[in-house]
């Protein structure tokens, strides 16, 4: 089945809520600077946002998010985004799309933290896995599989190391990726966010102050939310965030696995279309790489987890 073809811009938006909503039709409604990909984003006044998948992937979440933010949010120890009311489809945007309270903040941006050794995203992400997980939403295609199995994403990740060949040194990245796939989890399901990256976690006055987008959040293994050990953190605060998460060496390698495997593909699937990407990408298997041969040095490659 063909994806519909669906233009979201803010004039669809203003549309669905003058319908759907009729107590909010006039409020403005106008882009969000960093608004997605996934999910595009807008202003609904001051206070309010609207979201909307782009495409039937993303639409997936939108069920989900109503259902657990509104439990999970009284739990954490900063703001996460609580749906204000769920959008109908129609003809002209078939899928559901939600309302939001607008969050204060900017995105987690190197300038803009005080102090990475001090950025608090591991105490939230302890506290998340610290929530109750029973009935809680398993890995699937809701969330591209995060918090299952790094097998699933194998078959791609070896196709990208091959196309990367003389570009990457690959055969760094195999061992990687062997070491993740064998650090097989054993432990109890936990909640997870299943993207945390700078773009969702928002900073004020330099600290960390609230953490978005939950879209590929889920209960299992929470070893993909590592990755901003890689793309963020380094040195020092890579060892504090660590620490923090009191993650072991099997969840550690599975984390680079994650990470991995998301560079990768992003470099194969960019490298003659975005340039900025491809160097960002490249820095973080960099990062990747090193990290495992330090912990090979120090023969930190036994699983048990």
């Amino acid at each position: 089945m063909l994806e519909p073809e669906v233009t979201i811009d803010t004039a669809l938006v203003s549309r669905l809520v003058a319908t759907q909503f009729l107590r909010w039709k006039d409020l403005a409604v106008r882009p969000v600077a960093s608004g997605g990909w996934d999910n595009r984003t807008f202003h609904l006044g001051d206070h309010m946002l609207v979201r909307l998948p782009s495409a039937a992937a993303y639409a997936l979440q939108v069920e989900k998010e109503h259902r657990w933010l509104p439990r999970l949010a009284p739990l954490l120890p900063l703001p996460v985004p609580v749906p204000l009311a769920m959008g109908a489809p129609v003809d002209e945007y078939p899928w559901h799309w939600s309302v939001y309270r607008w969050i204060e903040g900017e995105t987690a941006t190197l300038e803009r933290i005080a102090s990475l050794p001090q950025f608090a995203a591991a105490q939230f992400l302890v506290a998340l896995q610290r929530v109750d997980p029973a009935g809680g939403p398993a890995p699937g295609q809701h969330n591209f599989f995060r918090g299952g199995p790094l097998s699933v994403y194998d078959g791609e990740t070896r196709q990208a190391i091959a196309a990367l060949d003389g570009k990457i040194d690959t055969g760094a990245a195999s061992a990687v990726w062997e070491v993740a796939l064998a650090a097989t989890w054993h432990g109890a399901p936990v909640w997870f966010h299943g993207d945390v990256s700078w773009g969702n976690l928002l900073v004020r006055q330099g600290a960390l102050s609230a953490v978005i987008d939950f879209g590929t959040s889920g209960v299992g293994d929470p070893s993909c939310d590592l990755a901003i050990a890689w793309t963020l953190f380094e040195g020092k605060s890579r060892e504090v965030f660590r620490a923090g998460l009191q993650a072991d060496e099997a969840t550690w390698a599975r984390g680079r696995g994650w990470t991995l495997w998301k560079a990768l593909i992003t470099v194969a699937g960019h490298i003659d279309i975005n340039p900025v990407k491809v160097e960002k990408s490249r820095r973080v298997i960099d990062e990747v790489l090193a990290d495992h041969l330090r912990a090979d040095r120090r023969g930190g490659h036994r699983h048990s987890a």
